[in-house]
């Protein structure tokens, strides 16, 4: 098997191998594999201090910052407080200045006390303790081997837990699925005791030994889980259950949150109570000796055990799952089930080479929670202009408090007068509002990439993020703010984003002087005083002054401008043009009118649309006369051809104006994931693309077909591949959807 080596970083250590109570549904003792028979009731000093060793040397050698180990058994308080004591003195001795140490240990709660509690407490040892919901629901499994009920003694458990001096130590409650259970009372006895966290967990099966399904429903697991998720939904969420979060997580783009779930590669190991190194322990549901390894902690390393093939095996992701279920839609949110669910041991399929014994549970059970929740997964930037815009502005916002963490001390004093500055402009509703429209223009969105990247790859560099004064220096024209901005003026020259360039003839020596806002204008005093002070008018020409080209477009208040000055506007795969002269600029502002002209006659919502939408256009060397550019730039932002006819001018437009768009939504929501997985054939090209292009394609082609109807052909078949495809999210159901309305 290919592919790097994943090192664990979640160690299961089995410090008791037997159980005071006697649950008829236990993977340990109940099912196929019955090496707990062999195994010593307690682990020994010579493992414990064994496996201390060998996992710290583990995460050493990959430099992980840290490492969990989840005590267990059995039961592993029977183990006792001096065992245990023993377990987290060694541990945490080795770790010591090589990771942090994440202590957890899994209990039924039955011997919990205060001594217990105490050492937990001294050692962060957080406590999971095992519970199946109300007496009824949890006398079915947890008894004692006399049938006595445990019920009792767990909920004193969980009391004592919740004592305020332990309260920290609580990491919630495990629940195993018993679909003859009332799903409602289940939850609403789990959710009264206010747990930090509910894990349901399916009961171990396998295509050899299935779940038992009592009504005969191939979905009667999605059913009863569907039933708790709508009591959980009825009651306002109360508490985090996990297996809702990873479902809630992947289908919106995001990572799974548990093992049973997703396609992320394992990384967890067991050491058993003689040593011996295992592969996850729910393989002991599936045969004898499936979660051997032939490794143990005293003649081998864990980065042996991470080589072993089972290991392998559940580290390859989507290559680690069957056909059937690398073709199914939903398989980046189930990753085919837990592994051991997978195991049938007779036929062609024999192996776990096959779907989840739940398979048609988990099925109904990801689409139940997408079509329950479909609204609130989707971001705002997929609804519309307007949450495209504000999602647009929170991510400059961010990159910009961003930044300002990372500069540090290497700003200097002129960073921090600026940061200053940038908190008083937005003091006031309207400087915060001129705050707003300055961090919105296109090349804030560059500037901040850039600076970002310039200060982590050398913190003297800091010079390229002093631009923040010229982006207040621009607020403070734009809200008439009665505030001095220190402005760069090095070079003879201020550049204000949005508005223009400044030549200052005496910028002095130091090449710095100080802006104000002057009635509907600003004046620019240099350091050294001189002829620099005068009021500027942003919107009119004059000496020195030059402001941005704003372009006249049919039926729209304010057209988009044309920047050939801002030094920042260099950011597209292409050279920009050098400034325009008068005659030049004229030319391409009217090419442009009569592109969108053209537009307007054969698409006015398009049309309509740019207006709204594009604020910049940015001349560009070197582009074919129809091709657009889109850079790393924020929405709104076009780089066009300064050649070619109005026609191919309206090409570009469209094409370009689109590229943008999308560009801006995968910038601030997840539309897909684990791009790249699959292939996909487009309608109108023979090459297997990713899914990233075959959307792409799509969506520009779904905004050409308005003006060219023949760029429509086959764009309903490319929709039903893309709306089938594992690969979408419901955020990208969403945009798919608004596209076939387009259409």
């Amino acid at each position: 098997m290919t592919g790097p080596l994943v090192p664990f970083r979640e160690v299961v250590l089995k410090v008791h191998s037997r159980c005071d109570l006697a649950c008829d549904h236990c993977y340990v003792y109940e099912h196929a594999d019955q090496s707990w028979q062999t195994q010593p009731r307690t682990i020994s000093d010579d493992v414990i201090f064994r496996t201390a060793q060998r996992l710290a040397e583990h995460a050493k050698t990959h430099a992980l910052p840290s490492v969990s180990v989840i005590l267990h058994g059995g039961e592993p308080l029977l183990a006792g407080p001096a065992r245990l004591r023993r377990v987290c003195e060694e541990l945490t001795s080795a770790f010591d200045g090589v990771a942090e140490l994440d202590l957890r240990i899994h209990t039924n709660g039955l011997q919990l006390s205060p001594r217990y509690l105490d050492l937990f407490d001294e050692f962060g040892v957080g406590v999971g303790i095992s519970l199946d919901g109300d007496r009824a629901a949890n006398d079915r499994h947890r008894r004692y081997a006399d049938g006595r009920s445990s019920h009792p003694l767990v909920l004193k458990a969980v009391e004592l837990l919740h004592q305020e001096r332990y309260r920290h130590l609580d990491l919630g409650l495990l629940c195993t699925v018993d679909i003859r259970n009332d799903p409602h009372a289940v939850l609403d006895a789990l959710t009264e005791l206010e747990p930090p966290l509910i894990d349901f967990l399916l009961p171990h099966a396998t295509w050899d030994t299935p779940p038992p399904r009592p009504d005969g429903s191939p979905t009667a697991y999605a059913d009863w889980l569907l039933a708790i998720f709508d009591r959980w939904q009825e009651q306002g969420r109360p508490v985090p259950v996990r297996l809702f979060s990873s479902v809630l997580s992947t289908l919106g783009g995001g990572p799974s949150l548990t093992e049973s779930l997703g396609l992320a590669p394992t990384d967890l190991v067991v050491v058993e109570t003689d040593g011996r190194l295992e592969q996850v322990d729910s393989l002991k549901s599936a045969y004898e000796g499936a979660a051997a390894t032939g490794f143990d902690v005293f003649t081998h390393t864990f980065d042996e055990v991470a080589g072993h093939p089972g290991v392998r095996a559940r580290q390859l992701g989507l290559a680690g799952v069957g056909g059937t279920c690398r073709r199914c839609p939903v398989v980046r949110t189930c990753g085919g089930g837990l592994y051991t669910h997978r195991y049938r041991s007779e036929g062609p399929s024999g192996g776990f080479d096959n779907p989840s014994v739940y398979c048609a549970d988990l099925f109904a059970l990801v689409r139940g929670i997408e079509a329950r929740t479909a609204a609130e997964l989707v971001a705002p930037a997929v609804t519309g202009p307007a949450g495209a815009a504000a999602a647009q502005l929170d991510l400059d916002r961010t990159l910009l408090a961003r930044l300002n963490a990372d500069i540090g001390r290497h700003g200097g004093a002129e960073w921090e007068a600026a940061w200053e500055l940038a908190a008083a402009v937005e003091a006031s509703e309207e400087g915060a509002r001129a705050l707003d429209g300055v961090l919105s223009l296109p090349y804030a969105r560059g500037w901040l990439l850039g600076a970002l990247e310039s200060v982590h790859e050398d913190p003297g560099a800091v010079r390229a993020a002093h631009r923040l004064s010229a982006y207040l220096a621009a607020a403070v024209v734009r809200g008439g703010l009665d505030l001095p901005v220190p402005v760069d003026l090095s070079g003879g020259g201020l550049f204000l984003p949005g508005l223009g360039g400044l030549r200052v003839a005496d910028a002095g020596e130091r090449g710095t002087g100080v802006l104000r806002a002057a009635g509907d204008g600003f004046l620019v005093r240099p350091a050294g005083g001189g002829a620099g002070a005068r009021v500027v008018r942003p919107a009119e020409p004059g000496p020195g002054w030059r402001p941005l080209r704003r372009l006249a477009i049919p039926g729209a208040a304010s057209g988009p401008v044309l920047d050939d000055a801002d030094p920042f506007r260099d950011c597209f795969p292409v050279p920009a043009a050098a400034p325009l002269d008068d005659r030049a600029a004229a030319d391409l502002g009217a090419r442009i009118v009569e592109a969108w002209t053209l537009i307007g006659a054969k698409a006015p919502a398009r049309a309509a649309e740019m207006a709204d939408r594009l604020t910049t256009l940015t001349p560009l060397t070197g582009l074919d006369p129809a091709e657009p550019a889109v850079g790393r730039h924020g929405l709104g932002a076009l780089g066009i051809p300064v050649d070619g006819g109005a026609e191919e001018l309206a090409f570009a437009l469209l094409r370009g104006f689109r590229r943008a768009e999308l560009r801006a939504l995968v910038d601030v929501t997840d539309l897909y994931a684990a791009d790249g997985s699959w292939e996909h054939r487009m309608p109108w090209r023979e090459e297997p693309v990713p899914f990233s292009r075959l959307l792409a394609d799509t969506y520009e082609r779904v905004a050409l077909g308005a003006f060219e109807p023949s760029c429509l052909e086959g764009v309903p078949e490319a929709l039903d591949m893309l709306e089938g495809a594992a690969e979408v999210t419901v955020g990208g159901k969403q945009l798919l959807d608004l596209m076939r309305k387009e259409i």
